[in-house]
């Protein structure tokens, strides 16, 4: 009988078992054995007849002994069993919701903002790494503005058509007229309104580049400076990591400690995160990657619970979720996640 088979026709005894040892694992990261499962179980099955069961289980590839003579812990495949079919997913408490709603509140935000403060409270409820990929700037421009922050220094402050603020600051020469900043504004606003960022930037770097307008060089510079503020990898978004720290409060052993700090590497590594984030794209709701299921965890035995985000048309533009260990507390943190990403997606309209 093939594995899967198997796993899939478990008997009641068996999954009783099963989640005991995970919840145990959860709870302690330790092994257990026969008699604490013996103690814990509603049923009363002798020590003797949990250990078959604990052996039969082993067999199957779900729980493994890590010493001899040991309790058992589960594998990455009785992990997943279990977080497939056997999780009793909790819910969340009024004052966890308010706390999630009043941080990522969006007054005065820019949409950076928003998401920075959304993956910092899921990172302090979580007790794990926050991460987000945040969403490219889509929706068609309402309103665009140089304002004036200095010597030699400007901030560009674009309003989208659905509410999103983005705000970015760009260097001017320190003796800039002030009538430039009002005529690069003007100049951006007649061309980029109803027009996505993607649209309007290539067609007005051509038109600054063939002179056919009535600019003059110094405010053509400034536009182009404007405009090169959202250059560079925008068209994959932006990945903001939260709350690395909370992935060492836990770690007793030195080669824990070795794959956390190779999983703080992988976190750097902005191209995998988004590749990994992207996966969340073709799929509805909550995702749980456990351990090995992906190659971004591999090394770090860890797991990744994360949620797409949409906008006002329900169109999935960005990601949110937590890392940690894979004796995270399931059952707690996906309500978490799932209802932050709800929030974020009403917040971006």
């Amino acid at each position: 009988m093939k594995k899967s088979t198997a796993v899939a026709e478990l008997n009641q005894r068996s999954r009783e078992i099963l989640r005991h040892v995970v919840d145990a694992y959860v709870q302690t990261g330790e092994p257990v054995g026969s008699r604490t499962l013996s103690k814990r179980l509603q049923t009363s099955l002798s020590p003797a007849t949990i250990r078959n069961v604990l052996a039969d289980l082993e067999d199957l590839g779900l729980l493994y002994a890590p010493h001899t003579s040991a309790g058992r812990l589960p594998t990455e495949l009785g992990l997943r069993m279990f977080v497939s079919g056997l999780l009793d997913i909790g819910s969340l408490t009024d004052e966890e919701r308010a706390r999630i709603d009043l941080q990522c509140r969006a007054s005065n935000k820019s949409m950076e903002d928003v998401l920075a403060e959304a993956t910092h409270t899921l990172s302090g409820l979580s007790l794990c790494a926050g991460l987000v990929m945040a969403p490219k700037t889509e929706s068609p421009l309402k309103h665009i503005e140089f304002v004036n922050l200095g010597p030699g220094r400007a901030l560009v402050v674009i309003v989208t058509q659905n509410g999103v603020v983005e705000n970015r600051v760009v260097e001017v020469p320190h003796d800039l007229p002030p009538n430039v900043l009002v005529e690069a504004s003007n100049f951006l606003s007649a061309r980029m309104t109803n027009r996505t960022l993607d649209e309007a930037r290539e067609a007005i770097l051509k038109e600054l580049e063939s002179h056919k307008h009535a600019l003059d060089e110094l405010t053509s510079k400034v536009i182009a400076a404007g405009l090169g503020t959202w250059t560079g990898g925008e068209a994959d978004g932006a990945l903001i990591v939260r709350g690395q720290s909370h992935l060492l409060s836990d770690v007793t052993a030195l080669e824990d400690l070795e794959r956390i700090r190779h999983l703080f590497d992988m976190l750097e590594t902005r191209e995998q995160m988004l590749r990994l984030l992207d996966l969340v794209g073709a799929a509805e709701g909550v995702q749980i990657f456990i351990g090995s299921e992906n190659d971004l965890f591999t090394a770090a035995g860890c797991s990744m619970i994360v949620s797409p985000f949409r906008n006002g048309r329900e169109e999935i533009v960005g990601a949110i979720g937590v890392v940690g260990p894979t004796r995270i507390n399931y059952a707690r943190i996906i309500p978490l996640v799932d209802y932050t990403a709800k929030v974020v997606g009403r917040l971006i309209g």
